[in-house]
């Protein structure tokens, strides 16, 4: 769970800084996040369905994130 909140906040830093907006920045930020952890998942060689919370269970909860940012964003665009 910290790992979580740490990787977070250091995204919704990263994306304050961004020059294309914050939702979009957040985006693309989410999207590579969400790649990372299904590598790291990977190479750990992680599995999926397990009692503990693992890569495979943050490449989840950043999808969701990701989905959610993304309705913002096309919400406030229209």
């Amino acid at each position: 769970m910290a790992r979580f909140v740490v990787r977070t906040s250091i995204l919704l830093v990263f994306a304050s800084f961004g020059t294309i907006g914050f939702g979009r920045s957040l985006a693309a930020l989410l999207w590579m996040t969400i790649i990372l952890c299904a590598v790291l998942a990977t190479i750990r060689r992680e599995r999926v369905f397990t009692a503990g919370l693992n890569h495979w269970d943050e490449m989840v909860a950043y999808t969701a994130l990701y989905c959610g940012v993304m309705e913002l964003n096309q919400l406030s665009a229209s």
